[in-house]
């Protein structure tokens, strides 16, 4: 797309988003600008590196600690004593630094979901973390951006960062999506219609009609994968949805940021939700695409529902409207993961895990154990994965011999009922017993 000729005061949400947080308060796309962020997010695989790189700079005391997030999430609960070491690590830091946004144990849940959670993100917001998911707060119309653990130990101590303000690429999107059409199979299309790389270094901003179709969990599930497109943050559009939610967290700031009408973006891509068709990103990359129909009937060893971008209710409300009437395959594991302590409690309340549990699945406390081969669901040799995460390299989830297909909740706990890839729509529309 040819770029038009804009008004120099014509900004994208991003470019605003970047220029309230910096010192300059004027920044375009290609500037570089010192930027102070809400929040700092740690966990507890980065952030140990980053505790290392504060001792070996000296830092007795971090600019900001009221700006400073720590969430053990990856290895929890600690699966060996590297694992015990590293959240202890955190611990400590919390402790010595004065952090008092420490969440562990029963108390927190996965990073990307706690924090929009507990009110710590929303409109207008800017959060940096060592993890580049942290792009999941843009569904609210904020931004987030991932940085090495390094960057961040220089931010804790600083209390500023220098950032290059990124272009933007509009993602318009129009229509209503089909039944079992979610936000995961929105955000695998559009990565594999541009590629990994297709939003290399760039924003992805989220508007148009459409928008209001997607409830918040959906825009959730997309928001944390723009990383997968090769973008380094992304913001949503705020309306209704955006403001009920952060009515219900309690974010305070209250500054929503809307795009120019002459907003120059680097290219526009329209996404019509109404001629989508579920989809599965195939071995070994989130850009390999293909229609559910041309992977019915592949054998499943392990199905996993949970992770930063879809352990949430909406998830799994999906996956119990499967497992409600139908058993679990008794040569399938599945392992389902709620993605904060206060989606579990409220999954339990709404008996949805005893369905799970009825069913044949193991269910555990939130951690992200399973998505990232860590602990809690890993693959051997010669296994495959449907996985409602979002990455499938090879070797992601386990041996460098298995598989992982990543898909979203209906299709996976279908593929759990029935040892292979399948139609959900089949098995909702079954005479149930």
């Amino acid at each position: 797309m040819s770029l038009s000729t804009t008004s120099s005061a014509s900004m994208t949400m991003t470019e605003k988003i970047y220029a309230a947080h910096s010192k300059k308060k004027n920044v375009r796309s290609g500037d570089i600008a010192i930027i102070v962020p809400d929040v700092v997010l740690l966990n507890d695989t980065s952030g140990t590196i980053t505790t290392a790189q504060l001792k070996l700079m000296g830092v007795k005391k971090i600019a900001n600690p009221d700006q400073v997030v720590v969430v053990t999430d990856h290895f929890y609960p600690p699966k060996d004593i590297t694992s015990a070491n590293s959240v202890s690590m955190l611990k400590n830091l919390s402790r010595d630094m004065g952090i008092k946004h420490l969440y562990d144990s029963g108390r927190g849940g996965i990073e990307h979901a706690l924090l929009p959670e507990i009110g710590l993100i929303g409109p207008g917001g800017l959060v940096f973390g060592a993890d580049s998911h942290t792009c999941t707060a843009g569904a609210l119309n904020a931004s987030g951006m991932g940085f090495g653990s390094t960057d961040l130990a220089a931010l804790l101590a600083a209390g500023e960062l220098w950032v290059k303000v990124p272009p933007s690429i509009r993602i318009e999107l129009s229509g209503k999506p089909k039944p079992y059409v979610t936000g995961k199979d929105i955000i695998l299309s559009i990565i594999g219609q541009i590629g990994c790389d297709g939003a290399l270094n760039t924003a992805l901003e989220f508007g148009g009609s459409g928008l209001r179709n997607l409830n918040i969990d959906e825009r959730f599930a997309i928001a944390n994968m723009a990383v997968e497109a090769g973008a380094e943050t992304c913001v949503f559009e705020f309306d209704q949805q955006v403001k009920d939610y952060i009515e219900r967290s309690g974010w305070q700031q209250h500054s929503p940021v809307y795009p120019d009408h002459d907003a120059q973006y680097q290219s526009v891509i329209q996404i019509a939700l109404d001629t989508l068709q579920p989809v599965l990103a195939a071995p070994p990359s989130p850009d390999n695409c293909k229609p559910l129909t041309e992977l019915l009937g592949t054998k499943v060893d392990q199905v996993y529902i949970g992770n930063c971008s879809n352990g949430t209710m909406t998830d799994l409300r999906q996956a119990a409207s499967i497992l409600r009437n139908h058993d679990v395959k008794a040569e399938v594991r599945l392992v389902i993961v709620p993605a904060t302590n206060k989606i579990y409690r409220q999954a339990s309340q709404e008996g949805l895990l005893d369905i799970f549990a009825r069913a044949g699945a193991f269910v555990s406390m939130p951690t992200c154990g399973a998505c990232f081969g860590g602990h809690m669901g890993i693959l051997a040799a010669g296994e495959t994965a449907v996985a409602t995460t979002n990455r499938n390299f090879r070797g992601r989830m386990g041996h460098v011999d298995s598989q992982v297909f990543l898909a979203n909740a209906w299709v996976a706990a279908a593929a759990a009922v029935r040892g292979e890839i399948c139609d959900p729509a089949l098995l909702i529309l079954e005479p149930q017993p």
